[in-house]
């Protein structure tokens, strides 16, 4: 899919737990953004990051440059990195009118609850694919694949590529680009209003 083009700020908040590599996803995707032509900036984690407590992480994307690293409240995406984790945390919290969800979870689109305004929901069973490869529910590089498939602002060449420079510490590269192809092709995608006028 290529990437789709971006008019005005795009903000996408990542939620998971300590261990799973939010703050690391959005590192990759700025870098992929940025790698793309883009400007992106990634917001510092807020929340405890000791193995399991629940963090965030958050990215800013325009084709201006970017000043302002404030967490972001009301972003136009959230991913979610851990299925049991709206059950602790909304992570609904403030997102946008015709936003766009992606949540790791091995339900289907349809099952899974969600605002009523929202424009797109996506699912991919991370947890079951990370198992697979890493042996440990790091989904991470997953949910980036996932996000570039349901959203296709970003191409997976393009992830693929940042993944080359942003250092993972508990896997090696083609295990993570194994790990990102499967989010991509794994990845069901329910449409559910048309998509919001700031994407073309």
């Amino acid at each position: 899919m290529a990437a789709r083009e971006t008019h005005g700020i795009y903000e996408i908040r990542i939620h998971g737990r300590g261990g799973q590599g939010a703050v690391l996803a959005s590192a990759v995707l700025a870098q992929a953004f940025v790698d793309d032509g883009r400007f992106a900036v990634a917001i510092p984690s807020f929340g405890f990051e000791r193995r399991g407590a629940p963090v965030s992480a958050c990215l800013r994307v325009d084709r201006r440059p970017l000043r302002g690293l404030t967490n972001i409240y009301h972003p136009d995406c959230v991913i979610c990195l851990d299925p049991t984790l709206p059950r602790m945390v909304n992570i609904f919290a403030g997102i946008k009118p015709a936003g766009t969800l992606i949540q790791a979870t091995s339900a289907a689109p349809e099952a899974v609850a969600h605002p009523p305004d929202l424009a797109t929901l996506a699912v991919c069973d991370a947890v079951a694919i990370a198992l697979a490869i890493f042996g440990r529910p790091i989904t991470n590089a997953i949910m980036l694949g996932a996000f570039a498939r349901a959203t296709g602002l970003i191409s997976l060449d393009a992830l693929r590529a940042a993944l080359e420079k942003v250092e993972f510490r508990d896997a090696n590269l083609a295990q993570n680009r194994l790990a990102l192809e499967r989010g991509y092709a794994e990845t069901r995608t329910l449409t559910l209003a048309p998509a919001p006028e700031a994407v073309s």
